[in-house]
């Protein structure tokens, strides 16, 4: 799963829980049964589950585009120096 396809699985576990959760309550209420809302609700979490969890193609739009071996050792990675980091400060008495 690319990066794109993982902010478009978060948006979509987004709205299918909060939909499902607005059915479940709406329904539950209008019959008066606790136990039909949690089943809706617990249905829709299956349901999204199914649907955000695997790595489903449409989720692979956007693949990453790596370097070749070769090229990368030609572009060595930035080294960081630590001569801030490792002054020591003295303390006048």
């Amino acid at each position: 799963m690319d990066w794109q396809g993982q902010k478009l699985s978060e948006q979509l576990m987004q709205i299918l829980l909060l939909a499902f959760a607005v059915v479940a309550f709406a329904t539950g209420y209008v019959l008066g049964s606790f136990q039909t809302m949690l089943l809706i609700y617990a249905a829709g979490v299956v349901i999204t589950t199914l649907i955000t969890v695997p790595n489903w193609p449409f989720f692979n739009r956007n693949p990453l585009k790596w370097l070749d071996p070769s090229e990368a050792e030609k572009h060595p990675k930035p080294q960081i120096s630590s001569n801030s980091s490792s002054k020591k400060k003295t303390s006048k008495k």
